[in-house]
């Protein structure tokens, strides 16, 4: 199968679940606003697990997408930080699934796939990807720290000269987490990130 039409498919499975519970969601009807059949839908997917699986994925992939290009977007490594810590915030604001991933708090609306990896005996690569382990919070807690300490010190930085950059980091991306547990008044995530950093080396 063409992977535009997996994006679809799953373009179809984010939609139906924006308008009603997972459990409601019925496979015959993500096929259909695909223009699949519902045959094509299961040899993609196996299961409306295995759809729910590589939803989760998507939706994952693109949340870290989303924080390397923040990452980049200024030339002040706290800027940087905060560009990171605010693009987390929004992107759970405006994507249940992100928020469920990043707090570990999933809602009897969406699906709750495992994380840990299930047996897989998809053709599919990009299927056999999401049968794999799902990442947990804290799973993002160090794929966000990480993906940052690579991009502000640059490459060839031995990891013995990033400790206090990766705790800086690591401080970052757990307020920013508290922020979208318990969103902040006034100025919101950036001005906590910046009095964060006002005494930490980055």
């Amino acid at each position: 199968m063409m992977p535009a039409a997996r994006e679809s498919l799953l373009d179809a499975a984010y939609t139906a679940l924006a308008r009603r519970p997972w459990a409601a969601v019925r496979m015959v009807d993500v096929a259909a606003a695909a223009g699949v059949s519902r045959q094509t839908l299961y040899n993609e997917f196996g299961s409306k697990e295995g759809l729910a699986r590589a939803l989760v994925r998507r939706e994952a992939d693109g949340y870290l997408a989303g924080v390397d290009r923040a990452l980049t977007v200024q030339s002040d490594p706290r800027e940087r930080l905060m560009a990171a810590a605010e693009w987390t915030t929004a992107a759970a604001r405006e994507n249940a699934l992100v928020r469920a991933m990043l707090t570990g708090c999933w809602s009897e609306r969406l699906p709750s796939p495992t994380l840990t990896a299930v047996p897989s005996s998809s053709a599919v690569p990009a299927q056999r990807r999401a049968d794999g382990p799902l990442p947990s919070p804290g799973d993002f807690v160090t794929l966000v720290r990480d993906r940052a300490v690579a991009v502000l010190a640059g490459p060839g930085v031995p990891r013995a000269d990033t400790a206090d950059l990766a705790r800086s980091c690591e401080l970052v991306v757990r307020l920013a987490l508290s922020c979208v547990a318990a969103p902040p008044d006034g100025g919101g995530v950036a001005d906590l990130v910046r009095g964060a950093l006002h005494r930490q080396p980055v």
